[in-house]
């Protein structure tokens, strides 16, 4: 059965193709973590990427239904599983230094999820630096906003491949806007992988990724899906367009912040919820 290419999410990727054969060099299960349901997918192996349309890593995606205001009882439950997802897909590895790559265009709502994410992080590289012991317990967090080729004339992988160079992290985390394929899980699901991100796949546009194998430095990719395809609706229109929930702003920035708190939950240990908001503000 072919997959839909037009999907950044394995989940969905997976579920299409459970339809149609059983699936080599992929092993896939639903779980729970924190309360919420979580669709676990490990592509082993080449015949498995092929297959998926995806590198060999980890793909979690956890599916909360709906993304939770900060001060909702489900919210720290969440942000703490978002935080968990990110030490499974890097290996238990504990970097004491972090790059956050926030990939988007922050004046194109749907594609602004990277850069929303940017105004969640506690960002201490700087204050590392210092020597200040006040920061003692607090590890390295440098963030870029790349912004897009357009906008920008560099490529976004080049602008994290030449930062990590300089910076030398023991991890990338890059945030990005995803297209999915299922309607229902539009705006709903946090796609975290190990296998880092490919900027623009999912609407055909691809760049260069941002991998392992391109930056030297283990990545650790987190995205939400916040367009679809109009041909997967049967538009039958002559314009190739994109579609995206009517109250899209809302969601992207309850996403963001989401997935803000869940980065500084991982990076920083012994931060708790309300730590982040008085030192965010």
């Amino acid at each position: 059965m072919a997959i839909n290419g037009r999907t950044d999410m394995a989940s969905e990727a997976h579920r299409d193709y459970k339809k149609g054969k059983a699936l080599p060099g992929v092993s896939a299960k639903e779980e729970t973590l924190n309360g919420f349901p979580l669709y676990s997918v490990e592509i082993k192996n080449e015949d498995g990427a092929q297959a998926l349309r995806k590198p060999v890593g980890k793909y979690y995606t956890l599916e909360p239904e709906r993304f939770f205001e900060r001060g909702s009882d489900s919210f720290a439950p969440a942000a703490q599983a978002v935080a968990q997802l990110i030490k499974n897909c890097s290996d238990g590895l504990s970097p004491s230094s972090v790059l956050v790559a926030a990939l988007g265009n922050p004046d194109i709502t749907p594609d602004a999820l990277g850069p929303l994410t940017a105004s969640h992080l506690i960002v201490t590289r700087h204050l590392k630096h210092s020597g200040d012991p006040i920061f003692s317990s607090f590890h390295s967090l440098a963030l870029c906003r790349t912004g897009v080729l357009g906008t920008s004339g560099i490529e976004s992988a080049l602008h994290i491949k030449t930062l990590c160079a300089l910076l030398k992290p023991e991890l990338v985390i890059a945030v990005d806007a995803l297209a999915g394929s299922d309607p229902d899980r539009l705006c709903r699901t946090i796609q975290v992988n190990s296998a880092g991100v490919a900027p623009g796949s999912g609407v055909g546009n691809d760049r260069e990724e941002l991998s392992l194998d391109y930056l030297g430095v283990p990545v650790v990719g987190i995205g939400v899906p916040t367009v679809i395809d109009s041909e997967l609706f049967g538009s039958g229109s002559n314009t190739h367009m994109f579609v995206t929930p009517r109250n899209i702003d809302s969601l992207v920035r309850s996403a963001a912040r989401l997935i803000g708190y869940g980065i500084d939950l991982a990076v920083h240990d012994g931060l708790s919820i309300g730590d982040i908001d008085m030192l965010i503000g």
